[in-house]
């Protein structure tokens, strides 16, 4: 009989068998770097793409094999590549889909590494973004021309908690025939699945919330299979022969598995942004309570968000899951677990309190990270967001008077209490 299995019983066993050769229950670290062909056929065929297998550990490892299934199964994808962090999952997302001269059309809420990634370095392989408000669907769709490879957005966004409405952006991405790309970072799948929703393809960095113990970097690119890449002639790397296998076509050869063939075949041959053994294993294990700490995450948020509001010397908090927030009916229809652990809070005190509050948390720590089990804060605008212009930071929820705070799993009393001493000394 087969049984569709719950998401805490999948975060636990997904990708996950005990070793043919030793038994052993939890996912080896496999730690190496090439692997024995059978014969020369079997060598042949591995690198003709007409069997499975593993070659070498720039393309494909078998504890980062694990990983991959165990992503794609909770996000509801067909398959997944791993990569060395976030920002390669960006750029592997986009590169079987842009060309030059080709663009994006992305959201103005994104973390602001994205925002540069997207504005400034991607010209260099002389691709180009389209920032738009994607509360805006109408702007979203004036942005779209005929050189728009695909829609990229975050479903819960960074730094501001702001909540996607990855339903509205399907619909215009199927109406013109490009993939929708969700960066689920700040949600994850516990939270959000946005292929559910529509998405094509959904990015994360593996760093924050999956692997939740702020060890190690790595990204992932998970694919929904359910975009027909042969449908036009947009993106000839996934329906054209590729001349580096002989004129394979990938879609004609892979179907629904094309994108994570030619991610893996191409994207990791060629651009080496390889996930190690190690850094996978950590992952695996992080994941195996991502349903647990996500519950934690947000039932903290809620609290410290709600008593955040309430202090007058509070001027905003962003929060989607507080009832007074524009997002917060999207929130409960979309994000209906809760609306994430990720919210931006705006001092009356301006820059100066932001600095001074920072520097006075004791259990908060002032690191450049996010999704840790471990409470954090960041003052975004003379950091994570520096290299933006005012109106960018603006507009991506990192004003000056504003900082970002991501909550952990630890008792939300104390939490509080750390939040109120320090802004008692930060003079708000």
């Amino acid at each position: 009989m087969t049984r569709s299995y719950g998401f805490d019983t999948l975060q636990v066993h997904a990708g996950a068998r005990p070793d043919p050769a030793t038994g052993a229950r939890q996912v080896p670290i496999y730690q190496t770097t090439a692997y024995v062909f059978r014969d020369a056929d079997h060598a042949a065929a591995l690198f003709n793409l007409q069997e499975v297998g593993y070659i070498y550990s720039r393309l494909t490892n078998p504890t980062v094999a694990a990983l991959q299934e165990r992503v794609a199964t909770l996000e509801g994808g067909v398959g997944a590549v791993c990569c060395s962090s976030g920002h390669g999952a960006q750029i592997m997302a986009l590169f079987p889909l842009m060309e030059p001269g080709r663009n994006v059309v992305a959201s103005t809420r994104l973390y602001g590494g994205t925002v540069t990634q997207f504005s400034q370095t991607i010209r260099r392989f002389g691709w180009s973004a389209k920032f738009a408000d994607t509360d805006d669907l109408a702007a979203v769709e004036a942005a779209i021309d005929a050189d728009t490879r695909a829609i990229f957005c975050e479903s819960i966004a960074n730094p501001g908690g702001y909540v996607t409405d990855i339903p509205a952006l399907a619909k215009i991405a199927d109406k013109h025939g490009i993939p929708l790309i969700v960066d689920n970072t700040s949600a994850t799948p516990y939270l959000c699945r946005p292929i559910e929703q529509g998405a094509t393809l959904v990015v994360h960095s593996m760093t924050k919330y999956l692997t939740g113990n702020g060890t190690v970097t790595g990204g992932v690119v998970v694919d929904s299979g359910n975009f027909d890449w042969s449908a036009s002639e947009k993106f000839p790397s996934l329906s054209a022969p590729e001349p580096a296998y002989h004129g394979l076509k990938f879609h004609e050869t892979f179907g629904a598995l094309a994108f994570t063939f030619h991610g893996i075949a191409i994207g990791l041959r060629d651009l080496g942004m390889t996930l190690n053994p190690q850094a996978a294993h950590y992952t695996l294990m992080g994941i195996e309570t991502l349903s647990l700490r996500m519950q934690r995450h947000v039932e903290n948020a809620e609290k410290i968000a709600a008593w955040l509001e309430a202090d007058p010397r509070i001027e905003a908090v962003t929060y989607a899951g507080l009832p007074s927030s524009p997002w917060h009916g999207r929130a409960k229809t979309l994000y209906p677990k809760g609306a994430g652990a990720l919210f931006t809070v705006a001092l009356k005190g301006g820059y100066e309190a932001c600095i001074k509050l920072v520097d006075s948390l004791e259990l908060f720590s002032h690191v450049a990270n996010l999704g840790d089990t471990r409470s954090l804060i960041i003052h975004s605008a003379s950091t994570t967001h520096r290299q933006l212009s005012a109106e960018q930071q603006k507009a991506a929820g990192a004003a000056p008077n504003v900082v970002r705070l991501s909550i952990g799993i630890e008792d939300a009393e104390d939490l509080i209490a750390d939040l109120d001493q320090a802004l008692s000394k930060a003079g708000t």
